[in-house]
């Protein structure tokens, strides 16, 4: 299999490089295309009022191509300049942090992966709970990952469909299984906290909840928390059809 390999946290983090190792061990032929930096939260941004710029990154036995862009610019530019063929899979991640709920909207990760089905490419999102994992943990979770990828009937998918693999934040010995599961329709409570620099002048810093009480028993927000791996497919068409009906009969000559 021939896959592009992308994420959110930049071409350095650990995550990307657990997942690039275990493909390689794997049999798989893989080229990374990720951002030079950290990119989470970016959601569906493009940059579109500067060139980009490409580096390539060769260190201990790792090879990739470094963009000065978001997650979709790595994927758009990829797919279209710097791959000669289209990949079997384009994955995203092994992102830091769970994406599940609403951060399926915020998310870099989900992001590259949703632009890689736009394009065309059967992609998968992969993320894990654990925010400090160590090394050891985050090998036996790419190999994980790389695992449920390969049992995925990629081909029996409907076109321009992502799939988001969550994996829970205890070691993987102590998960409960993968479940597959609906994204939760829960959504953040934020609110900004007023700071001041050195000189006084007063800044915002962003924190928020998702209400535990909105989380349903059934949804990949709940599970993962639960200690499961989550499977969840997503498509990206936005129509509210019930609503859309109502309006048409409103408006409707």
């Amino acid at each position: 299999m021939f896959a592009v390999l992308t994420n959110d946290d930049g071409i350095h983090a650990p995550g990307l490089r657990a997942l690039y190792r275990a493909l390689l061990r794997a049999g798989h032929t893989v080229q990374v295309i990720a951002p030079l930096g950290e990119k989470s939260a970016t959601g569906h941004a493009l940059t579109v009022h500067r060139p980009l710029r490409v580096k390539p990154v060769e260190e201990d036995g790792f090879s990739g191509l470094a963009v000065e862009g978001t997650p979709v610019d790595c994927v758009k530019l990829g797919l279209s300049r710097l791959v000669d063929k289209k990949p079997d899979l384009l994955i995203s991640g092994m992102n830091s942090g769970g994406n599940v709920g609403p951060d399926i909207i915020y998310s870099g990760t989900l992001a590259a992966a949703s632009e890689g089905a736009f394009m065309g490419c059967s992609s998968l999102a992969v993320s894990h709970n654990a925010r400090r994992a160590a090394p050891d943990e985050l090998d036996a979770y790419a190999c994980y990952a790389v695992d449920i990828l390969r049992r995925i009937p990629w081909s029996a998918l409907p076109p321009h469909r992502a799939v988001s693999l969550n994996l829970p934040g205890c070691p993987l010995h102590e998960c409960k299984g993968l479940t597959v599961c609906p994204q939760s329709g829960a959504f953040w409570r934020d609110w900004y906290e007023e700071r001041h620099d050195p000189h006084g002048r007063p800044y915002w810093w962003m924190d928020g909840v998702v209400p535990p009480e909105q989380v349903e028993q059934t949804s990949d927000k709940f599970k993962l928390e639960q200690g499961w791996a989550t499977l969840t497919p997503l498509k990206f068409e936005f129509t509210d059809h019930e609503a859309m009906t109502m309006l048409q009969d409103i408006f409707s000559p």
